[in-house]
Formats: structure tokens, C-alpha cells, sequence
């Protein structure tokens, strides 16, 4: 591992990150050995994370309250993720913070016209493009936990790893390989352990 670069480069994507931002914006807080890591700490951790993820053209200058009402967006969507995998009703703070941000940019229906034919689109007002990233993240998370893969929705199981993740068949319990290594290891060496002592 190349401890030179980013940060964000060593986070391994889980399935679903790629359908879903709403998923990959809960997984930008996340543990490593040596402590927690957030690719939202700070302005310009927000701005690029955005950029990266193509939801604010770079030229757009991101300021500490909008940067701040991401993290907060993000701290609502793991609260709202945590409810839904404990079948519980979440709290209502993360329900406003949710609906805040899909009202903040409002979407305006508008007809495209492509190769294949019309098709009507909803877009956010751009009049203000942070608030309409946090809106889009907001409508993607909001799709994620009404649409059909809901279900798939869960936490991985790893001791320590706090990422979400779109199970891909029902016996999946880690987000990626690597977790379920780590635990596979950690079960050996309590094993081997628990032998030694005998």
C-alpha cells in the first residue's frame, strides 16, 4: 500500500456504491488500523469528494456551511440506513435533515430529446449547485430506501467497519473481501489460541 497517496484511494468501493452516491456518502466515514478516516473533513475534502463523484463542477467553490450541511446529510443517511436495517421508526431530526436537502434544490420536470426519443427528466434548480448535490443525494438515498433493493440494504458485519453495502445474495455479511478476511483471521488465530491453552 502506498501510504503517499490519497486516502480515499485505499478505501476499497462495496457493492452498491456504484448505483447508489447516497451508499458511497455514508462509506466516507470509515475505520482503518490506525483510526478513523473522513473524506469529508474539512472543505476541501468535501469539494473534491463532490467533484470526484460529479456532482459539482470543480469551478464551484464550495464554503464551510455547505460543507458542513454534507457531513450533516451524511450523519442523517446512516441514521435513516441504521433504522431501516433495525426495523425501527428512524428519528425525526434525520427525516428533516433528509427532506431539508431534497427541498433545498427543488427538481423542475423538464423533456429531453435524445437518439432514442423523448423522455421526460426531473432536474434539480442548479441556481445554487450545492444545494442541488445535496438534493440528488438526498433523491438517491430516498430512492435506495423505497425502491426494491431496500432489502439488500446492510451493515457490514466486520468488528470495527462501519460501511454499508447492497448484499448481493443473502449469506454476504462483509462489504468487501477484505473484511472477510480480516474476521476469517481473527477467528484462527482465537482458534489456534484457544488450543494452545488446552
Amino acid at each position: 500500500m502506498d501510504l503517499d497517496a490519497p486516502v480515499y484511494l485505499h478505501q476499497l468501493p462495496v457493492p452498491g456504491e456504484e448505483r447508489y452516491l447516497s451508499l458511497a456518502l455514508v462509506n466516507t466515514r470509515f475505520a482503518l488500523s490506525h483510526g478513523t478516516v473522513d473524506l469529508l473533513d474539512g472543505v476541501e475534502a468535501a469539494h473534491l469528494w463532490l467533484v470526484r463523484h460529479q456532482l459539482l463542477p470543480d469551478r464551484v467553490v464550495l464554503n464551510g456551511r455547505q460543507s458542513g450541511r454534507l457531513r450533516a446529510l451524511r450523519e442523517a443517511l446512516r441514521t435513516l440506513f441504521e433504522a431501516y436495517g433495525d426495523g425501527r421508526v428512524p428519528s425525526a431530526e434525520s427525516l428533516a435533515a433528509l427532506n431539508s436537502a431534497l427541498a433545498a434544490a427543488p427538481s423542475t420536470p423538464r423533456l429531453l430529446w435524445a437518439a432514442d426519443g423523448p423522455r421526460r427528466a426531473d432536474e434539480p434548480d442548479t441556481g445554487n449547485p450545492a444545494a442541488a448535490a445535496l438534493s440528488l443525494l438526498a433523491e438517491d438515498a430516498t430512492d435506495l430506501l423505497t425502491g426494491p433493493e431496500a432489502e439488500q440494504l446492510t451493515a457490514c458485519a466486520a468488528q470495527g467497519c462501519t460501511r454499508w453495502f447492497l448484499r448481493s445474495h443473502g449469506a454476504r455479511r462483509w462489504c468487501t473481501t477484505r473484511c472477510g478476511n480480516r474476521v476469517r483471521a481473527a477467528r484462527a488465530y482465537a482458534a489456534k489460541r484457544e488450543r494452545a491453552d488446552e
